[in-house]
């Protein structure tokens, strides 16, 4: 089966029009990915390539349109090609040595300003040699850069060690999803509703990466639907560690496990896993602060059709009414689209992004943050809506005991 997105490391390729992107693509993936021509332009949406870098693992190259196209048309590819730079774990800098100025160093200072590790690739050196005094200041910078020929092959070997030294040590030392809350020898229940929008004959991503974890974890884990969860706890001749339940059973298996067993959902765990647990704990809280009529952004990493109760579109929306007392403005945000206006929303309420990386994740977290505008996610939500947000972060400590100093705060104001 193939690797998600998710676990692959995202490299993005940057740089001015025909510098040479997508000839380094072929050449470090050793097939024709991207059309290669010398009219400028060539490139227009970002291309990907899933591949295995080893002994690094899955990752997935994004080829981008140039950062210095012209025209109406031409600004719309630099905006994907900049959107990009919100999914890049690593980012690599094409240019020539001539054509080095302020695109590039663009680039360079918007990677830095992320903390998101870059390569300097000096490409065509069959025709334009790296002048001594920017690779001076590169290696006094201690910036990584090479020169490479992606037409002769020179330096292409070279660039795929560059890309395995910078790869991102949380990327290389991932953490875990639910097994450090479980330990080795100990049991996990998980709670997998099976309806309408359960997908025929699988199990959905988070369920399936959460099961996987815990085997590499060396824990057990037991699988059962949400009227099977009382019956299977009575079976056990030991509590498990910890149930985890799909958000929109809460309140059922709310009731049907016992307050000494820690209770979490599978959206919580990815909102630690893929984002920060903290932030979003605080952003839930700003449900109390929503009034009718005010603007709401829903957002979520797949594109697919809404059917019957869709959580997204039907549910939340719902339990977020019923909470404020009146009708909301509820805007949907789907895939990598995301609105430039977020200032003008009083919450944005985020899937888990089970289906991204965790770049991406904290890049709306930032935008976010820079607009003042409190972010959290649909198990969050779910949990503070309906009443049960201390239980929901019991198995996480830290969260819980900063939710009731802040809770504490607020109160005594």
């Amino acid at each position: 089966m193939r690797t998600p997105k998710s676990f692959r490391l995202h490299i993005g390729l940057f740089g001015r029009r025909n510098v040479g992107k997508s000839s380094i693509l072929n050449a470090l993936t050793s097939q024709e990915v991207s059309i290669v021509s010398d009219v400028a332009g060539t490139t227009t949406d970002p291309v990907e390539k899933p591949m295995e870098l080893l002994p690094l693992g899955p990752v997935l190259f994004i080829d981008t349109a140039g950062i210095d196209d012209v025209g109406a048309l031409g600004e719309k590819r630099i905006e994907k090609t900049m959107a990009v730079i919100d999914r890049t774990d690593l980012g690599i800098i094409i240019s020539n040595s001539k054509d080095w100025g302020d695109f590039e160093e663009q680039l360079l200072q918007e990677f830095k300003a992320r903390q998101i590790p870059a390569v300097i690739v000096f490409n065509k050196v069959d025709l334009y040699q790296a002048r001594s005094c920017m690779v001076n200041s590169f290696a006094g910078d201690k910036l990584p850069f090479i020169e490479t020929s992606a037409t002769t092959g020179f330096g292409i070997p070279e660039l795929r060690q560059l890309i395995l030294k910078n790869a991102p040590d949380d990327f290389i030392n991932r953490p875990s999803i639910v097994s450090d809350l479980v330990g080795p020898g100990e049991a996990a229940i998980l709670v997998v509703p099976i309806d309408k929008e359960a997908p025929k004959g699988r199990l959905i991503l988070p369920q399936v990466q959460s099961i996987r974890d815990l085997l590499d974890g060396d824990s057990f884990c037991m699988v059962v639907k949400e009227r099977e969860l009382r019956e299977a706890l009575s079976r056990l001749n030991k509590p498990p560690k910890l149930v985890v339940t799909d958000s929109q059973a809460f309140l059922k298996v709310a009731a049907d496990t016992p307050p000494e067993i820690p209770l979490t959902s599978f959206s919580i765990l990815f909102a630690r896993h893929q984002g920060d647990l903290a932030e979003m704990v605080r952003g839930a809280m700003a449900i109390d602060q929503l009034k009718s009529g005010d603007k709401v952004l829903i957002a979520e990493a797949c594109s697919h059709h809404p059917i019957g109760e869709d959580i997204g579109t039907v549910k939340i929306p719902r339990w977020l009414t019923q909470y404020v007392g009146g009708k909301l403005q509820i805007d949907h945000a789907r895939g990598h689209d995301f609105p430039k206006n977020v200032e003008e929303y009083k919450i944005i309420i985020h899937c888990g992004a089970c289906m991204w990386n965790r770049r991406e994740m904290l890049s709306r977290l930032m935008k976010a943050r820079q607009a003042n505008v409190p972010l959290t996610n649909y198990g969050l939500t779910i949990a503070y809506s309906l009443g049960i947000f201390e239980r929901a972060l019991q198995p996480f400590p830290a969260a819980l005991e900063m939710f009731k100093s802040l809770q504490k705060s607020t109160t005594l104001k």
